[in-house]
């Protein structure tokens, strides 16, 4: 795996490793996570059931895995770059895009680089049966990544690296090659709870237990309806995903910056006020988006998100551009985003009539 290894930082991969298809010992956790519905809105991982704690059974033949990471803060991201982004939160007007979704969307970047690399081991060896994957399957991802070196699991869930924090994709190559495991790396968060405090809707519910439901992430990407009234002032002005428990995490000052210009920022998705993107059109919020992973989401729910926001920040203060943009929403919005709208406007109200 040497060699390969080498082929993978070619293609713009960190780290890769192995790991066995063994992951009986993560089936009563995944289970009882399902059981207790943390996964919300996400029918597919009850539906896959325990196919994401057995790769033999998702592709058949497997006998190990290939993990990869890849690192992917862009690579103008300044020192002190936690501090930053934890400023955005403090203007809310602004809106604030999750780090990784301000480039390329991740999923088209590391399944064609793990299709390269496939072929390269290929071209080495000879043909063997391979899948690629990355965060597109019943995959346990994170399991499979720590079990193989990549990193520990951290008390938010996602696998923490000494030397890159948690900022970084993963990704996956099943194959029916019987190769050497990597060893897997001790844990180093110690007593340390700083994810778990920064969770602005506490859904990190215990050390390494994400009830989804509750995730900003979850609910501005993954979640179709409306967000639930208590958790929407929570949201402050994030409109797509939520870095707080990776930013207030210590290791993350070790993040590395990706050598791809892939995920360098894009025109809109860093900086922009709320009243600007809510005033993009379905042609432009498909055109601002092409290619990022905030495409998928679409405009409406796009829209849903901002709208939120807005209220957050008329609930602080007054802004009548804000309010103006709102309201040219009201007679073109279908009955989410209406519903989402009038509660913004509603904060306006509220806010005034306490002063």
């Amino acid at each position: 795996m040497a060699q390969a290894a080498g082929w993978a930082r070619d293609l713009g991969f960190s780290q890769i490793g192995v790991a066995g298809v063994d992951l009986s010992s993560a089936e009563p956790g995944l289970s009882a996570w399902l059981s207790n519905g943390f996964h919300g809105e996400m029918d597919y991982m009850q539906a896959h059931g325990m196919r994401r704690a057995r790769p033999a059974e998702l592709v058949p033949g497997t006998v190990s895995v290939i993990t990869a990471r890849m690192d992917y803060l862009p690579a103008a991201t300044p020192d002190g770059w936690q501090g930053v982004e934890f400023a955005r939160l403090q203007r809310p007007r602004e809106g604030v895009v999750s780090l990784y979704a301000r480039g390329r969307d991740y999923h088209k970047v590391l399944r064609s680089r793990l299709q390269k690399l496939s072929q390269r081991i290929a071209r080495e060896i000879g043909p063997f049966g391979h899948r690629v994957f990355t965060d597109s399957a019943p995959v346990l991802e994170a399991e499979l990544a720590a079990r193989s070196g990549q990193g520990w699991r951290g008390k938010h869930t996602l696998v923490l690296h000494r030397e890159a924090g948690s900022m970084f994709f993963l990704g996956e190559i099943y194959v029916d090659l019987a190769l050497p495991p990597s060893e897997p790396v001790t844990e180093h968060c110690g007593s340390c709870s700083a994810c778990i405090a920064a969770c602005p809707t506490q859904a990190i519910v215990a050390p390494g237990k994400l009830d989804a439901r509750r995730c900003i992430s979850y609910l501005t990407i993954e979640h179709g309806g409306p967000i639930p009234l208590e958790l929407r002032p929570l949201i402050g002005n994030r409109i797509y995903g939520c870095d707080d428990c990776q930013l207030a995490c210590p290791w993350n000052k070790f993040a590395q910056r990706s050598a791809l210009p892939d995920f360098d920022e894009r025109r809109g998705l860093a900086g922009s006020q709320l009243a600007e993107l809510f005033g993009w059109s379905q042609e432009q919020f498909l055109r601002y988006t092409e290619g990022s992973p905030i495409r998928r989401i679409g405009h409406e729910r796009w829209l849903r998100n901002i709208a939120v926001a807005m209220g957050n920040a008329l609930a602080v203060s007054d802004d009548p551009g804000l309010r103006q943009a709102l309201q040219a929403r009201r007679g073109d919005a279908g009955p989410l985003l209406r519903e989402h709208v009038e509660w913004a406007l509603e904060q306006s109200a509220a806010a005034a009539a306490a002063q």
